[in-house]
């Protein structure tokens, strides 16, 4: 018996089969192989097109049931991970109406911190756990405000993951988590934020049904199973945000869990069962996958946006065009810590919810053309992200979270000796490495939702822990003082 999971991030799509016995994924596959294209129209903007997720996961698809050579109808139930903050909007024939506003896209900044000025700070954040900000919601208004005509022949909004299964299945339907990371829900009162709709003109009836996260939410129509070579009835029962699902795939699900990523961008996510926020909100709240009214399980999210993106322009444009990402982190590792005084700002990628909303763009400081080579440049990026990391994990220890232990699987930055070595040197925290994915998450939490597994004991029970990374007491004392240096220098940036 397996099951199927679907990872939708804004570089690609992951699809991965896991076997219900053993927990381990039998067949891996992602599209495209390079990254998905992001279109900005305009400085700040991101944009993708829906059909290109729906693309790239019928290639996936195709990929991984090739690669795990087994029967598809052997396959009992669907999850879905999926970059979270976008907004998807279709007509009454559930065709799109426009290109996604993805995460990462900061043109709502404005409308969210004039929404913020007119309901009252200590009314959002009491109620929101978040300002409205530059989420889901404040998109969604920027397409009122800015194109009419589209809102006008709108019938549903969706994030990212709704639409995927609303592919698959047919049905239109959301989650409580979904809607709060949208800033759609209202935690004191555990339902609809109506007074936040009704501020943005948005009628309730634009947004979908609610289901629970673990939960048979649909099932695949004859059509798209026949396109995707799957069984007809199979159960989409498992949805969430990537950030909540990648701590649900480490089997973070109780207060003071941590859990890490460091992908396109970087993100601490911290299980709480208070619920308390940042004044500021530079860092945010939202419903975890365990969450419900009468369970609080809140996700705190410090969200780095110019992480794994940085290190890839670099490879794209600093280095040679035939270096691979494991070249980089060994020319990282041949340099000395500090990188001879180079620093770098990883802020290039939109407005940072951590630095209030404000865009700064990456930097270079300290550049010496006689004495900095690209293996400086790619330390000194590594090293800044680890900084950026900090920065924000001093913000989280303000509603409570302060790790001592980090979880994260084994990828992108993760796959670094310097970046993870770095990480647990400045943050005094143990970091626990393990062999997972979003896409074997989304796979196992199918399996909650379908009843394959009959509890969260059970999904995690072959989890396999591969590295422990241990703080080094002297680079401690070295990367405190290096951070400090930095820190000084993104002040003067921020003021």
């Amino acid at each position: 018996m397996y099951l199927l999971g679907y990872d939708l991030g804004s570089s690609s799509v992951k699809a991965s089969i896991i076997d219900t016995e053993t927990g381990q994924s039998v067949a891996s596959a992602f599209n495209p192989k390079r990254e998905m294209e992001i279109t900005a129209k305009k400085t700040g903007w991101a944009e993708q097109d829906p059909e290109s997720w729906w693309s790239n996961l019928k290639l996936s698809t195709n990929e991984v049931l090739q690669n795990a050579e087994i029967d598809s109808g052997s396959i009992k139930a669907i999850g879905i991970s999926y970059q979270m903050h976008g907004l998807v909007m279709v007509d009454k024939n559930l065709e799109i109406l426009r290109s996604s506003i993805i995460w990462c896209d900061s043109r709502a900044v404005e409308v969210g911190e004039k929404a913020l000025l007119q309901l009252g700070k200590d009314r959002c954040l009491a109620h929101l756990l978040n300002s409205p900000g530059n989420f889901t919601a404040s998109k969604l208004k920027w397409v009122i405000d800015n194109e009419p005509e589209t809102f006008e022949n709108a019938y549903k909004i969706m994030l990212p993951g709704d639409y995927i299964a609303m592919r698959l299945t047919g049905e239109v339907n959301t989650t409580i988590s979904g809607l709060s990371e949208g800033i759609f829900w209202d935690f004191n009162e555990n339902t609809l934020a109506t007074f936040l709709l009704d501020h943005y003109s948005i009628p309730e009836n634009y947004l979908p049904e609610i289901v629970p996260t673990f939960s048979e939410q649909g099932r695949l129509t004859a059509s798209v199973a026949e396109e995707l070579g799957l069984m007809k009835g199979t159960p989409v029962s498992y949805r969430a945000g990537n950030q909540p699902n990648n701590a649900f795939s480490l089997n973070v699900l109780e207060p003071g869990e941590i859990a890490a990523t460091a992908g396109t961008s970087g993100v601490v996510y911290g299980v709480s069962d208070e619920v308390r926020y940042d004044p500021e909100s530079r860092i945010n709240t939202f419903a975890h996958v365990n969450h419900s009214p009468e369970l609080n399980r809140l996700g705190v999210l410090l969200c780095i946006n110019g992480t794994g993106i940085q290190y890839s322009w670099l490879k794209r444009n600093i280095t040679s065009r035939e270096t691979n990402y494991p070249a980089l982190n060994d020319m990282a590792s041949k340099t000395d810590p500090g990188s001879d005084g180079l620093f770098m700002l990883p802020f290039g990628n939109g407005a940072e919810r951590m630095l209030n909303n404000k865009e700064i763009g990456a930097s270079i400081h300290n550049l010496d053309f006689n004495r900095h080579t690209d293996a400086h440049l790619v330390r000194a990026a590594q090293e800044g992200i680890v900084y950026a990391f900090h920065y924000g994990m001093e913000i989280m220890k303000t509603t409570g979270i302060n790790p001592s232990v980090i979880r994260a699987a084994n990828r992108n930055m993760f796959l670094s000796s310097v970046f993870r070595e770095t990480l647990a040197s400045l943050t005094g925290a143990t970091i626990e490495l393990y062999d997972t994915n979003g896409a074997e998450g989304a796979a196992k939490g199918a399996g909650i939702g379908s009843g394959v597994y009959n509890s969260f004991q059970d999904a995690f029970e072959n989890l396999k822990q591969i590295m422990v990374i241990e703080p080094d007491a002297k680079q401690s004392d070295f990367y405190r003082k290096a951070y400090d240096q930095w820190h000084a220098i993104l002040s003067g940036k921020i003021r």
